[in-house]
């Protein structure tokens, strides 16, 4: 560990020194060594699902899984964040004293970027095309689940850049998946400028509790849907399904309900039938009290309002308008992604003024939280604090600044 961060902080100079010119030149030669290399990370990935296959729940599987689209998608986003403008080099501000100092204020990389990240193979790509464009080193410690495949992923992305004449220790792997090596980069000061874990409440918990390093808390998403007495209910309905079954196993998803009483017995009949009677995998209805009056389901327990199932789970509650539901939030939400449906303009106002996440939607579904969608290209993660950086993290999120002072003589 020791070893390959101190050649991972030795690559700093060469990285961020990078034209943008050299960086696209070696992110499209990346993509192409994904391409070039994807039978080994295909066969790589088999042997990761096959060892997961009744360890890991099989929406976590699939997140798990790569197939020649997804190695293709992963390239395609490579090659997107290689369009993306250089972040490195803006002039952010600046202005000249009375007496002719000239004060300028310029993004620069951070450095040494450490991600701790789990189960989704693409994190690796992803993480390592924004760390290059941003002009950064990244060390990159995937979980034991998908490491065969993070292992295959990054020997064909160092392939890439040394083809195209880049030191490879741009893009670093950790190869010990215990938690001795998460702790080791959680306090690898002089080494790691910053981390970013990304993945469940445990994972970033720890982090953010043990590290010594500056870290940004990311990913965790406790997501609501309020569902307003003047929303249109036949579009609720398509955003509620849409923000918990397109993809339930993610941090955008949805977890929790919020209905007004106004509305529920027309709206959670039609709720039940859409995402429990009309579907293959039917979502299990954890209901409060005045809920489960109104439609069958399971009896939700207090914590129910307060997890990240990641599955085919939805908590649901009755609240008596938008003061209550922005209420609710405040006490159960993790600061990620939170949507209103809804017509009136006073409810919609008191919902975005109210709601303090990162994200707040109004008729739309909570899942549109990502850095592609966000216009970014791919995402380092999505964070929910508000220091430095907050929502998804794309290429200026991996930056800093410094000062750069011009004068001619001056003193003070």
């Amino acid at each position: 560990m020791i070893e390959m961060l101190k050649a991972a902080k030795a690559a700093k100079a060469e990285v961020s020194a990078l034209t943008t010119q050299e960086k696209n030149a070696a992110m499209h030669a990346m993509a192409d060594a994904l391409l070039r290399h994807k039978d080994a990370i295909l066969e790589a990935n088999a042997a990761d699902l096959e060892a997961a296959t009744g360890v890991i729940a099989p929406v976590m599987l699939d997140r798990l899984k790569l197939n020649e689209e997804r190695i293709a998608g992963m390239a395609k986003g490579i090659r997107e964040v290689a369009q993306l403008p250089d972040p490195v080099g803006r002039i952010l501000d600046e202005h000249t004293r009375q007496d002719g100092l000239l004060i300028r204020k310029v993004s620069v990389p951070v450095g040494v970027i450490a991600i701790i990240y789990e189960s989704r193979p693409n994190v690796t790509s992803d993480a390592a095309a924004l760390a290059l464009k941003s002009g950064n080193v990244c060390v990159l410690r995937g979980g034991k689940e998908a490491f065969r495949s993070a292992q295959a992923i990054v020997a064909a992305l160092r392939d890439g850049l040394r083809s195209a004449g880049i030191t490879e220790n741009a893009i670093n792997l950790v190869s010990d998946t215990s938690r001795e090596s998460a702790t080791a980069l959680m306090t690898a000061n002089g080494y790691v400028d910053i981390l970013i874990p990304r993945g469940g409440a445990g994972l970033i918990n720890a982090c953010v509790r043990q590290a010594t390093v500056p870290c940004i808390a990311t990913g965790t998403g406790i997501c609501h849907v309020y569902v307003d007495g003047s929303a249109d209910l036949d579009m609720a309905l398509k955003i509620v399904e849409n923000a918990k079954t397109s993809r339930p196993s993610v941090c955008n998803a949805e977890e929790v309900l919020l209905v007004d009483r106004s509305v529920a017995d027309k709206f959670l009949p039609a709720l039940h039938q859409r995402l429990v009677l009309d579907r293959n995998i039917p979502v299990e209805l954890r209901l409060d009290k005045e809920a489960l009056e109104i439609i069958p389901g399971t009896a939700a327990k207090d914590e129910d309002f307060s997890t990240e199932f990641l599955d085919f789970i939805l908590a649901v509650k009755c609240v008596s308008g938008v003061e209550e539901a922005v209420q609710h939030i405040a006490q159960h939400s993790t600061g990620h992604s939170e949507a209103i449906v809804a017509s009136c303009e006073t409810a919609i106002n008191a919902f975005t003024a109210g709601v303090d996440s990162a994200a707040v939607y109004v008729n739309a579904s909570t899942r549109f939280t990502d850095g592609g969608e966000f216009g970014l290209g791919c995402e380092m993660g999505i964070s929910t604090q508000k220091l430095h950086a907050r929502g998804p993290m794309g290429l200026r999120e991996l930056t800093t600044y410094k000062y750069i002072i011009v004068g001619n003589g001056h003193i003070r």
